[in-house]
């Protein structure tokens, strides 16, 4: 198994990628938001990062940006988010990652009253990806959302995109199919249901309301249970720990946890 950290974009790149090799951890998932991590910048910095991560023995796996609105109504602000997801998909497979986690667009404002037409907006905008990233030559895993996100959170959501898209793997956010009614099963049921198609793992624990980002142990999320789950598959890929604290002795201490509970079950 492998285990990540994800830089803070607020800082500068490299910075982070020190801090984050001293934790001991095998690979940095690059979110590619700005300030400090937009794709312009990661180009310029592309020399440098390589240098960095081969000097620290450490992988890489590319975030595409989060907050970019590929199913807006408004098709200039749609297409310029295209754009950009684009564009960095472009900066990342010139990095040759590991992976390349894609987050769906969320889907909120007034398109909650059309949710036919932005949910149909999203998927388009996910072809154009997927198109991109299989001439790219890339491994692209696509992330379930939450709830609120009102699109691609619960496994079944997941069924057709699978069949339309075979060469897209998941990225199965723990914390996130964890915020519902059901969120103790849900990420059973991902497991189950998409056992040869998770390509990728984000792990963070939460009270299940919010997607808390606490460390594994402070939340209510059954870890134990998830990764008996996990060795059941045979899950043996990348783990990325998405712990935000400002300590991050935590995203050490969540990583030994969850390497602890794989070598115990």
């Amino acid at each position: 198994m492998l285990y990540g950290a994800m830089n803070f974009p607020i800082r500068p790149v490299l910075q982070e990628l020190e801090e984050i090799s001293g934790l001991g951890f095998d690979y940095l998932e690059l979110a590619m938001d700005p300030p400090h991590a937009h794709s312009l910048i990661i180009h310029q910095l592309k020399r440098d990062l390589v240098g960095a991560l081969d000097r620290s023995n450490m992988g890489l796996i590319c975030h595409l940006p989060t907050f970019v609105s590929t199913a807006d109504l408004t098709d200039t602000l749609r297409q310029a988010s295209l754009n950009e997801v684009i564009q960095s998909l472009q900066v990342a497979a010139d990095l040759r990652p590991l992976k390349i986690v894609i987050h769906p667009s969320n889907i909120r404002g007034l398109s909650v009253f059309v949710m036919g037409q932005a949910r149909r907006y999203a998927l388009k905008s996910l072809e154009a990806i997927v198109e991109r990233a299989d001439r790219l030559g890339v491994c692209l895993c696509l992330e379930n959302m939450f709830p609120q996100s009102n699109f691609l959170f619960n496994p079944e959501d997941f069924v057709v995109i699978f069949e339309n898209f075979p060469t897209l793997k998941l990225t199965l956010d723990i914390g996130h199919a964890h915020i519902s009614s059901k969120g103790k099963e849900k990420t059973l049921d991902f497991i189950r249901t998409f056992h040869e198609r998770i390509g990728h793992i984000h792990a963070s624990d939460n009270l299940g309301r919010e997607d808390d980002h606490l460390p594994i142990g402070t939340g209510i999320i059954d870890f134990p249970k998830i990764i008996r789950a996990l060795k059941g598959i045979g899950y043996d890929e990348t783990i990325t720990l998405e712990v935000f604290s400002r300590d991050r002795d935590y995203l050490r201490i969540s990583r030994d946890k969850l390497a602890a509970m794989f070598a115990a079950h």
